[in-house]
């Protein structure tokens, strides 16, 4: 059983992502913030920022804890084994996780437990002795009873007390033909592969093989727990045409549709307006209860604006979509650790330290830490900016893009509070905030008017046009605006 891997070649260029145009309202009234996080019944806890973070791999000490909650990541993905690798007569284990299954798995889940950090156990692959084609561990079981077994196994153990995990994963990216060329997937094999891409043949079986070998046996293993079924991490390459018809696929064998055996869709490194097709099918009235992408980043994260941006844009459209519950939407990096720049964070010797990356969501997480609400009144930007809104407790907090020189962001609708209120201007990678002088806050006609300067040294000096991110933080009570 492998771990789960990306080969570099697939994220060589990174995304733009689209900017929202959101919203703007009275950043001073507590009371209609917490409503409209709250909901209309006002009985459920508030949205947070932290609710949309997760990563792949664990945390292994308290330092690594520490570090995982001044991110703001609240969510681990790992995998669980190995199983019965060499013979359908081994002992069957399920007490190891990590890339050579070298960790202790069910001490790892009550760490996190203890911590607040929820658990997604991923379930894969065939071991060698089981595989259809021969040797492959990425290939459908031959006997799918040996399938059962190792899901059985799993998801008793770890859905019970102490554990009390929710969340199984099914696979990794199972799919067909993918985009560039290739005609089978690279975690999902069936007859005419090979090793070397271009001597393979397309697996004309491979969403028949891997609804009713794979997903539907476990599937219905998991809701007999009364456990949650998260899809197998749909790829990138996929093509979301292709999701549709997997998910469409009725097996007349099993007299089954895979998208009723789907609790959570997932996809990986989309964008996040990608997203907006698959909720409205399938989230909006079911039959999914929310979408995730449990890998997102990678070498998209050599562009220190990736990531805040992302999850910014994330909690926004999440606020228009009816996140009615913490579990709803959930993202995923790849990866918090290693010696690559972009990730996270570095490993050391001598000790962990923070990359850019890493830095980044500690200040999303510093600047908008409340309780989350939507702006209802649309931001209307100045030439060259874009960027998206949201409440935090009684913060208003815009983030915008902009290369440098003096700019804009207007909205109406907004009385200037009796307290006074200051706006901040704060680099979204380093967390400075800027001179008072480089922002000032206007009211006029009911309205709310901010004039920032970016400065000339712009912390996405590798985009073309370098562009400057930040946030702009309209507080209440800070002293008097004009």
């Amino acid at each position: 059983m492998d771990r789960i891997k990306y080969q570099p070649s697939r994220r060589r260029v990174l995304t733009t992502l689209a900017a929202l145009a959101c919203a703007g309202l009275p950043p001073f009234r507590a009371h209609a913030a917490n409503a409209a996080a709250s909901g209309a019944a006002g009985s459920r806890a508030p949205r947070r920022m932290t609710d949309l973070i997760g990563t792949n791999g664990w945390p292994s000490s308290a330092a690594d804890i520490a570090m995982w909650k001044k991110m703001g990541i609240s969510w681990g993905r790992g995998s669980v084994g190995p199983g019965q690798p060499d013979a359908s007569t081994q002992p069957m284990s399920v007490d190891r996780t990590g890339n050579r299954f070298d960790s202790d798995l069910p001490s790892v889940v009550l760490r996190d437990n203890q911590n607040g950090i929820r658990s997604l156990l991923f379930l894969g692959y065939t071991p060698k002795w089981n595989a259809s084609v021969p040797g492959d561990t990425k290939s459908a079981p031959e006997d799918v009873s040996a399938w059962e077994k190792y899901v059985d196994a799993v998801v008793k153990k770890y859905s019970a007390a102490p554990y009390g995990v929710r969340h199984f994963q099914i696979w990794n990216e199972a799919a067909g033909r993918l985009s560039g060329g290739l005609p089978q997937a690279t975690f999902w094999h069936g007859p005419k592969f090979d090793k070397d891409e271009h001597r393979s043949g397309p697996y004309e079986q491979a969403m028949q093989d891997y609804v009713e070998r794979i997903h539907i046996p476990a599937a219905r293993i998991i809701r007999r727990y009364g456990a949650y079924v998260v899809y197998g991490g749909w790829p990138d390459q996929g093509g979301l045409d292709n999701l549709d018809k997997w998910l469409a696929f009725k097996s007349p064998h099993l007299n089954a549709r895979m998208a009723d055996w789907v609790d959570y869709l997932d996809t990986h490194y989309l964008s996040v307006s990608d997203l907006d097709g698959l909720y409205e099918r399938y989230v909006r009235q079911g039959p999914a209860r929310g979408l995730w992408q449990t890998e997102i980043g990678d070498r998209y994260m050599i562009d220190p604006h990736y990531l805040p941006r992302y999850f910014f844009e994330f909690a926004v459209w999440a606020l228009a979509r009816n996140w009615d519950d913490p579990d709803k939407y959930v993202s995923m990096i790849y990866h918090w650790d290693g010696y690559e720049p972009f990730r996270l964070t570095h490993r050391g010797p001598p000790e962990r330290t923070y990359n850019v990356s890493g830095k980044s969501l500690i200040v999303l997480n510093q600047t908008a830490p409340g309780a989350l609400a939507p702006l209802p009144q649309p931001l209307h930007f100045g030439p060259d900016v874009a960027g998206s809104g949201l409440l935090s407790d009684k913060d208003v907090v815009i983030q915008v893009s902009a290369p440098p020189g003096w700019r804009t962001v207007q909205t109406a609708g907004i009385a200037a509070p009796s307290g006074g209120a200051q706006v901040l201007f704060v680099d979204a990678l380093t967390g400075t905030t800027a001179s008072k002088d480089d922002a000032t806050l206007n009211w006029n006609n009911d309205g709310m008017s901010i004039r920032f300067r970016v400065p000339d040294n712009v912390n996405g000096a590798d985009r073309k046009p370098p562009r400057h991110l930040a946030y702009l933080v309209v507080r209440a009570g800070q002293g008097k605006s004009a």
